[in-house]
């Protein structure tokens, strides 16, 4: 068998190229520090590599998500702890003006105090967060919340709350709307509400009440009628008696029973005068604040207006009560999500490090036998190279 000398010189040089190939891969393996620098290299092990990119990808998504929605619920946090704050000045002044000793001069200094703090929480429900978004506005994030409408606030955002996807199966809401912070809150003590009769001529008052029997309560609107200065009955908003079936004995402070509900009437109502108990509707921050300035405004000069007065005031403030807890149910439901969010981080950091770990068990190069390849690849590379220029010289010619 006769082997031509291009032939030779072809395989010598082809197997010079692969060593050479082999090397260069070699070497840029230890360069990158990644053991599979393409599928070639290991096509079952690139598949798993390629899916677990993914992961990473995907859990840094997460991160960046969540860490959206901390920023976002830490200024809404910032937000309902000032609003709160407002709560508890506007309630310092309505009890200082419901004792009984400020005259109308004072009254109105304090309405005009109330007036700057009614704007004040007007500007806290319209705060942005740090991209310029209004907090409460719910998925209408560019829309101003709240704005004055002749005498009252109204809200212009919606109810919508955007859930942001902070984990392979958890979604984190990153506010509250508005309406549900400000406007949506139920009125009185939770179960009814009581009021005075501004055409009243007596000094009777009734307080804000309390429930006795949840179970026995019908809703409904009632009438406490004086039917003289010593006596009184109850109706409902058909007009029939409730109680007591005939005209009941009236003594200052003393309790009036009904349908699982007491209240206390206190002072000299006078005949005909009437109070209200109705079923709890819901009423805004706004509101309740205006009401004060409103009664504050009309001051209290005699007895019966001193009357109505006290059971506007008194009812006005158990009403920034429910506002003070709705604000800390709020601001407990905001903790909560903050505190979800540290554990989620905490367990995204673990995941991490797993995938971290066998991304690079499966794609980063062994030093110590890359290394030790390279220099035998090496080796064998400079004996080809030593044995082809030997092998190329040879010619019949050098033994004639």
């Amino acid at each position: 068998m006769r082997i031509s000398t291009a032939a030779l010189h072809n395989t010598a040089l082809t197997g010079l190229l692969n060593r050479q190939s082999e090397l260069s891969r070699t070497q840029s393996q230890i360069a990158s520090g990644k053991r599979v620098q393409t599928p070639a290299d290991d096509p079952i092990g690139a598949v798993h590599i390629l899916e677990l990119q993914r992961l990473q990808t995907e859990s840094d998504q997460f991160g960046r998500n969540s860490d959206a929605v901390k920023a976002r619920l830490s200024h809404e946090e910032q937000a309902l702890a000032d609003a709160g704050l407002v709560l508890q000045r506007v309630r310092e002044q309505a009890l200082a003006a419901n004792n009984g000793t400020l005259d109308n001069t004072a009254l109105q200094a304090i309405a005009t105090e109330l007036r700057s703090r009614v704007q004040q929480l007007m500007d806290i429900a319209n705060s942005r967060d740090g991209n310029g978004e209004y907090l409460f506005s719910g998925y209408a994030t560019q829309t101003q919340p709240f704005a004055r409408n002749g005498a009252t606030a109204a809200y212009a955002g919606d109810q919508g709350v955007r859930q942001l996807q902070t984990g392979p199966a958890q979604y984190t809401a990153d506010g509250h709307s508005g309406f549900d912070v400000f406007m949506n809150i139920v009125e009185g003590n939770g179960v009814f509400t009581t009021g005075v009769t501004g055409t009243n001529t007596g000094s009777g008052s009734i307080n804000t009440g309390n429930v006795v029997n949840r179970t026995a309560w019908v809703r409904d609107t009632y009438t406490i009628t004086f039917t003289a200065p010593d006596t009184y009955q109850v109706t409902n908003s058909a007009a029939a008696v409730v109680v007591p079936a005939v005209a009941g004995n009236y003594t200052s402070g003393s309790a009036i029973s009904f349908n699982g509900i007491q209240v206390a009437i206190e002072g000299a109502p006078a005949l005909g005068d009437t109070f209200t108990v109705a079923a709890s509707q819901t009423e805004d921050m706004f509101t309740t604040i205006d009401s004060i300035i409103s009664t504050l405004q009309a001051g209290a000069g005699s007895p019966a207006n001193r009357a109505q007065f006290a059971s506007r005031l008194g009812a006005a403030i158990e009403q920034l009560d429910q506002h003070e807890k709705h604000l800390l149910n709020v601001r407990a439901d905001v903790g909560a999500r903050l505190a979800g969010l540290d554990d989620a981080e905490s367990s995204r950091a673990n995941y991490k490090l797993e995938l971290q770990s066998t991304l690079s068990n499966l794609q980063d190069v062994d030093y110590a036998e890359a290394i030790s390849r390279m220099n035998r690849q090496l080796m064998g590379l400079e004996a080809a190279q030593s044995s082809y220029a030997k092998i190329s010289q040879l010619s019949l010619f050098n033994y004639l």
